[in-house]
């Protein structure tokens, strides 16, 4: 059974740190794009990040550009997203999502085939 399992949301003060990491299990996920969503009541799933399958290649959207890093390692099958410098308005649900045996990153979620339960991140002002 393929399973995404995220971790390491919590309460954070607005300036701090978090760092989420996805478990994945069930198959190899070293040749799958990974990506980071998070999504708020009310709202579409909004992508954060995303890492190709070597690491070489990240995409990130504008609005984490700088203050969020995407990695992941392979032989743990594990990504992680690291947030520095977090703001009120990252408060959200951040989703792992795997897109099965394709290498390039993309924001779209409707490409990525498997997704996390999901771990909620609060930042309080």
């Amino acid at each position: 059974q393929v399973q995404l399992v995220e971790s390491g949301g919590g309460l954070v003060q607005a300036g701090g740190s978090l760092r989420l990491s996805c478990a994945a299990s069930g198959r190899t996920f070293s040749s799958d794009a990974m990506g980071w969503f998070r999504q708020t009541p009310g709202k579409e799933r909004e992508f954060v990040a995303s890492i190709g399958w070597s690491a070489v290649v990240t995409l990130y959207a504008d609005s984490v550009k700088g203050r969020f890093t995407i990695s992941r390692d392979n032989a743990k099958n594990t990504v992680h997203l690291q947030m520095n410098s977090l703001k009120p308005e990252d408060a959200a649900v951040y989703y792992c999502a795997a897109r099965s045996g394709i290498t390039m990153v993309t924001m779209d979620p409707r490409r990525y085939d498997y997704w996390g339960q999901g771990t909620q991140v609060t930042v309080s002002s």
